[in-house]
């Protein structure tokens, strides 16, 4: 982290603050690594000493720094090494990248990667056939690029023993030849799992390494603060040792995975636990991170109505209603945070249920739970989340008619449905906290002002928007800005610290080249980050930004 002086003074800029009114500012005094001062250029000038750095933005936008309050840090492992799919768009990539790197580790015992698309492989999942031809000796394992899906060789479902005879674990699907009854090689869920004895886990070097280099990518894209919605005894050792070593440079918050098949209080007393021991300004582990359902490109998201592929299937929830009651009454009763998974409008039901019950059993409090994804929701579902003070934590880069609707979502759920994917404005008009996100490694790019502008045009990026998905659903500028700051930030309880540019807060601050409030919405994801600041000391700064403007 390269240290600044110990005074910054940021001047002639446009400074939208996100506190309560929204006011707008000239200038910033940072001292000490806090805000001391917000208002015009001519009241910042007392707050110039003779060691002060100061910068002229030449009315450049101050925005606070961005929350991405969803995403999946600790498992970023196969962007740094081993074989990464992410953004590959054929079967054919696939074949190369996968082949091209079995070549240069022909010393290895197993291979390991992710993000591969559902969208290549309509209906089933791909097949062992494919990964055989390439890896005929040793066990390989990719994760698909939503994490829900592992594709698997032969050799690795031989040695995990894995057949026809195998059934299916609850909450998970092993993917199945129609005609032999044979696993195909894909496997959904919680038959993940199975795998796992075959498949060694990550090293802690691995994890850490991994973290280092998403650091160095939020903090390129404006990210101050970063929930990790799914960590591990592992991904937890390594956010530790960083710790220890000083090596952490943004502030995270972090979500422990809870098991249906694992008892219920052994569980919540392990997080207790966990949650005494994290206590460092910059890594805490204040949630448990629960899974209601799985995902709609793998048939496995627990829907109302049927699928429209499966007139006689809607998915099952991957923990049943009873048990996720008692689950989310034991958490709050403890005063963890719940972070909820859910994809089928069935699931948000369920998942509204339950915390319904344990708001009965142990009372009203300030739990600001959280659900996440919010792909499909029932109308008359919505006001639920304000009457319950639930937090909606969307991806607004998911907003768009693309590939993913025309190959999954039409088949899968049909077109009305289809087009009811992803409210967003109905949540807001209807009071409810929505604090956006990107679910990274799913979303690369995950820079907030992508999805900012995803969320006013709901349309893809460069092209005409003829096609809008359910335009209703278009939020503001103010809106979209809030969401991936101060809510991010109260989402995490951390308002009184950050999200926010007011006098005696942290300096977690952007700088943008563009103010988005001057230029059209559809240049908004162009916007470059100039500069990014924690706690007053700079992360990141682009190579062309002066900071020394006097």
């Amino acid at each position: 982290m390269q240290q600044t002086k110990q005074n910054l003074i940021l001047k002639n800029g446009s400074v939208y603050t996100v506190d309560r009114d929204r006011h707008w500012a000239q200038a910033i005094a940072i001292s000490g690594g806090k805000i001391v001062f917000v208002g015009s250029n001519e009241g910042v000038e007392s707050f110039i000493e003779s060691d002060s750095t100061v910068s002229d933005l030449g009315g450049k936008l101050v925005l606070p720094g961005f929350v991405d309050a969803h995403a999946h840090p600790s498992d970023s492992m196969d962007l740094v090494a081993n074989i990464s799919l992410h953004l590959l768009d054929s079967l054919k990539k696939y074949q190369q990248v996968i082949a091209e790197y079995v070549e240069r580790h022909r010393e290895s015992d197993f291979i390991r990667g992710s993000g591969w698309d559902n969208r290549l492989f309509p209906g089933l999942g791909p097949n062992k056939e494919i990964l055989d031809a390439l890896v005929p000796d040793r066990p390989i394992s990719l994760v698909s690029y939503d994490g829900h899906s592992t594709w698997v060789n032969s050799i690795t479902l031989e040695r995990a023993q894995i057949n026809k005879d195998t059934p299916d674990p609850d909450g998970g699907l092993i993917e199945r030849d129609p005609e032999t009854g044979e696993p195909n090689g894909t496997l959904r869920e919680t038959a993940m799992q199975l795998v796992e004895n075959v498949i060694p886990d990550y090293t802690i070097s691995e994890r850490k390494n991994a973290l280092l280099a998403y650091m160095d990518m939020a903090a390129r894209a404006g990210i101050t603060l970063s929930h990790d919605a799914m960590l591990d005894a592992q991904s937890i050792a390594a956010f530790k040792e960083l710790e220890a070593e000083g090596l952490l440079k943004m502030r995270f918050r972090g979500a422990i995975l809870m098991e249906p098949d694992h008892e219920i209080e052994n569980q919540i007393t392990a997080l207790l636990e966990k949650r005494s021991r994290n206590r460092h300004p910059y890594f805490k582990t204040n949630a448990a991170k629960i899974f209601v359902d799985g995902v709609v490109e793998g048939g496995t998201a627990y829907l109302l109505e049927p699928y429209e592929h499966k007139p006689a299937f809607s998915g099952e929830p991957i923990w049943g209603p009873d048990l996720l009651k008692e689950m989310a009454a034991g958490l709050d009763e403890t005063n963890i945070q719940l972070h909820f998974h859910v994809i089928g409008d069935a699931a948000t039901r369920i998942t509204l249920d339950a915390l319904e019950y344990a708001r009965q059993k142990n009372g009203k409090r300030d739990s600001r739970h959280l659900i996440t994804h919010l792909h499909l929701v029932a109308p008359e579902d919505i006001p639920r989340f304000k009457q319950l003070e639930i937090i909606g934590v969307p991806q607004p880069f998911w907003f768009s008619v693309g590939d993913y609707y025309r190959e999954l979502a039409l088949p899968y759920l049909g077109k009305e449905r289809a087009d009811s994917q992803y409210p967003m404005r109905s949540f807001i008009d209807a009071g409810v906290i929505m604090a956006s996100s990107s679910d990274f490694p799913v979303t690369i790019p995950f820079d907030p002002v992508i999805a900012i502008q995803l969320g006013m045009t709901r349309s893809q990026l460069g092209l005409v928007p003829e096609d809008i998905l359910w335009p209703e659903e278009r939020a503001t500028l103010e809106d979209m800005i809030a969401s991936f700051t101060f809510n991010g930030a109260y989402a995490n309880f951390l308002e009184e610290e950050t999200g926010s540019l007011e006098v005696g807060k942290r300096a977690d601050i952007v700088v943008l080249d563009r103010n988005l409030f001057d230029i059209p919405t559809t240049e908004i994801a162009n916007t470059k980050v100039l500069l990014t600041l924690v706690d007053g000391e700079i992360v990141f700064r682009d190579s062309e930004f002066a900071l020394y403007g006097d």
